[in-house]
């Protein structure tokens, strides 16, 4: 789900997700790292529409310089209109684009580089595309901030004998193959943990849930409806139940009563003998 208006709406909802505290850790990072007269030069992967810049350049010191990468030119316009001009201290913010496919990145892409960023894609990702992602960011001695990798986990109250049944399906879903493509699913994070520490580099993680209410109603409707539908793509059986299910889900969510809880977690990985 890359169209615009499903990240306009969950933009507020992975605002409040993200993990300040590797944030944190990557201001310390960025600030040993500096090159004094020199912008860090921050390459957001999958850009979309720039949610991440708009989240993350205030949040650090210090001019930066964006490049952000899509495979979709609209997006990549959006991105690049939408970026705040100044970070936290008032330095210069800047961007540029550059359309293309991730995946096809190498160490050698990433000279000058200080940091690569991505929200919410490393679950679309195979198990190799994400080994050659630390790769790329190790070889070249980048660090990384990769966000909102879903886990799998769902919590909902009011529960429903169905929760369960609807989540196997929607999590095998999300490990399906694409052609010759195995997508990762709710196993990127763990991936991702596992090839950026093989290769030197210092990890951390932290939960980053979505937590959506009576706020959020509009989002977790959406969401429920792409759930279900992905569950039964999985498996056709499901279908018999969905729209009774889907009902249930509905009514809690247009009274104010439904409280939901979408797994995800961010990774930090910080090149091996940086500060």
């Amino acid at each position: 789900m890359c169209a615009p208006d499903w990240l306009a709406l969950r933009e507020g909802a992975d605002a409040a997700a993200r993990a300040p505290e590797l944030v944190e850790l990557l201001r310390v990072h960025l600030a040993a790292a500096a090159r004094p007269g020199m912008p860090a030069v921050i390459r957001d992967l999958g850009c979309g529409t720039g949610s991440m810049g708009r989240w993350l350049a205030p949040r650090l010191s210090g001019p930066q310089v964006w490049i952000l990468h899509d495979r979709d030119p609209g997006l990549l316009a959006s991105a690049a209109a939408s970026l705040p001009a100044v970070g936290a201290d008032g330095a210069p913010v800047s961007a540029r684009t550059q359309e293309g496919d991730l995946t096809e990145l190498r160490s050698a892409d990433l000279s000058g580089t200080a940091l690569v960023t991505e929200s919410a894609v490393l679950d679309l990702l195979t198990a190799e595309e994400v080994d050659g992602l630390a790769a790329a960011c190790t070889g070249a001695g980048v660090a990384a901030l990769l966000t909102l990798s879903v886990t799998g986990r769902v919590e909902f109250a009011p529960s429903d004998p169905l929760d369960a049944a609807f989540a196997d399906a929607f999590n095998t879903h999300q490990r399906r193959s694409t052609g010759d493509r195995w997508l990762l699913g709710p196993d990127a994070a763990a991936v991702a943990v596992d090839a950026f520490t093989r290769r030197g580099a210092v990890v951390e993680s932290r939960p980053s849930p979505w937590r959506l209410g009576a706020d959020q109603a509009e989002l977790a409707e959406e969401w429920l409806r792409a759930w279900i539908a992905a569950a039964c793509a999985q498996q056709a059986d499901l279908e018999r139940s969905a729209g009774a299910y889907l009902g249930r889900k509905l009514d809690a969510c247009h009274a104010g009563r439904l409280r939901l809880v979408v797994g995800h977690v961010d990774v930090l990985a910080v090149p091996s003998g940086a500060s």
